[in-house]
């Protein structure tokens, strides 16, 4: 491994867990940095007081932030510090360490600015995988696609990932949502930004540690959060940044469902009150609209598919030789 490596641990109620976690990082990463999310088990205070390893760095949160919070504040000092790959593992053991190589792997090697866990390669692990955790991954999962553009990847609220240092220095960390939507915030950020995602089957742990995530009470602001997300994602990239086949398709698609569907559902209420038949004509008119329109907007789907980015932007920035020469700190 060529890069210097930093892992960022988000630390919430963790204590239990973290030093295994850990103990099992390898040397590839160069810089452990815990971040302690205003824990009230005192997991930052834990880790200073009983872990030997001179990679780790604990820093604070004066007010729990978030596991977005969190990360964010490692991805800064990880920045400070010259890190050129981030990794983001969370501390509750969930996430087995030894694979880091692999996540960081497609990065090292150029193939993609961010790479992420997908626990759904194997058909074993989706059998074992608890039932809620899986139907709610492959709602999330649709609607994630939808929202950030990135039709080829899966388990979107996977939080195992890296980053490379270029790309994370393009995305506007102070908008970034904080609390759960956090990765899935990330991935519309990354689509605007034109970075290349690549999935990596890994393997979820699932024993006694205490998830923090409520799943009644994000099912509604997740799915506001995504429909917000696609339109925002929509608009930057198929009209203010760019006008192509795309835009054109969408927009006329639109207007004609719109105008199909109001014409035909004014002139049957019409016809309902007045205890006539429509003429053929009319239907013709309400229905080849709509027809024409979704024959368009599914074309625009097929058009958005076709558009994931597709060249890293270490690439294309071509600044990772001179980071190589910032060595990360860990002190």
């Amino acid at each position: 491994m060529t890069m210097n490596v930093a892992v960022v641990l988000p630390c919430y109620k963790s204590k239990d867990h973290v030093l295994d976690v850990i103990a099992r990082i390898g040397p590839e990463a160069v810089l452990i940095i815990a971040v302690d999310d205003a824990c009230p088990m005192g997991t930052g205070a834990y880790i200073e007081a009983n872990c030997t390893d001179s990679r780790v760095v604990v820093v604070r949160n004066e007010t729990n932030l978030g596991v977005g919070g969190a990360v964010i504040h490692g991805y800064r000092v990880a920045l400070e510090r010259g890190a050129e790959i981030v990794v983001k593992i969370d501390s509750d053991g969930q996430m087995d360490p030894a694979i880091l190589p692999q996540i960081v792997h497609p990065i090292v090697q150029r193939l993609a600015d961010y790479s992420k866990g997908n626990r759904f390669f194997n058909i074993d692990d989706v059998r074992s995988m608890p039932a809620v955790r899986l139907l709610g991954n492959a709602a999330l999962s649709f609607l994630t696609k939808l929202s950030s553009g990135y039709w080829t990847i899966f388990d979107p609220t996977n939080g195992y990932t890296a980053i490379h240092r270029t790309t994370l220095e393009l995305l506007p960390l102070d908008k970034i949502d904080r609390r759960f939507f956090f990765e899935s915030d990330m991935l519309i950020r990354l689509y605007i930004a034109g970075a290349v995602i690549i999935d990596v089957p890994i393997r979820a742990v699932y024993g006694d540690e205490t998830s923090n995530l409520r799943i009644g009470k994000i099912v509604l602001p997740f799915l506001f959060k995504n429909i917000r997300n696609f339109f925002k994602r929509i608009f930057y990239r198929y009209f203010l940044r760019d006008m192509n086949l795309g835009s054109l398709e969408l927009l006329m698609g639109t207007l004609l469902l719109l105008f199909g569907t109001v014409f035909g559902v004014s002139h049957w209420a019409r016809a309902v009150s007045e205890g006539a038949t429509a003429s053929a004509g009319t239907v013709m008119l309400a229905g080849l609209p709509i027809l024409v329109g979704v024959q368009m907007i599914l074309g625009f789907f097929a058009f958005d598919f076709m558009a994931v980015p597709k060249m890293p932007i270490q690439l294309i920035l071509g600044e990772d030789r001179h980071l190589r020469k910032r060595p990360a700190k860990n002190s």
